[in-house]
């Protein structure tokens, strides 16, 4: 075989893989458009007090045995943002949406938007909620320690 032949068949399986996750990338979003149009029709704002929030295992996070049951196998092992709050006399354990997980603070009363178990906006009820600062990388400490910023 000629070199060229053997570009044209390395082109021709990339086109195919690129048509493949093309299409599997919009039935991908076709499903998170619809799952996010099924949290925005049973959303309802509540206050409640925020116990702990933690990173853990979904078998470890104490959601109900019937939510665990669900979960896809790949994601059993993956961590999860979950928040332990008092919501009028209940205390629930929920899912924190990944964006506004730093936002939440432990020990203090919010007005939240949930939908069913996931929490998806935050807002303070005395004064605004500020975000902690973000952690230095290891490079960018060692790189402020070098120049004598410290």
């Amino acid at each position: 075989m000629k070199v060229w032949q053997i570009l044209l068949i390395i082109l021709a399986v990339l086109a195919v893989l690129l048509v493949v996750l093309y299409y599997f990338g919009k039935k991908a979003e076709r499903k998170q458009a619809a799952q996010q149009e099924q949290i925005e029709a049973a959303k309802q704002t509540v206050s409640m007090l925020i116990i702990d929030k933690k990173r853990l295992k979904i078998t470890e996070s104490g959601l109900p045995q019937m939510v665990i049951d669900q979960t896809p196998k790949l994601m059993k092992r993956s961590k999860l943002p979950i928040v332990k709050a008092k919501i009028g006399p209940r205390i629930m354990t929920m899912v924190a949406d990944e964006k506004i997980f730093d936002l939440i603070p432990v020990k203090k009363e919010v007005k939240a938007t949930i939908s069913g178990i996931y929490i998806t906006d935050v807002r303070g009820i005395r004064g605004p909620l500020t975000a902690p600062a973000k952690k230095k990388g290891f490079w960018k400490r060692t790189l402020d320690k070098a120049r004598g910023n410290s």
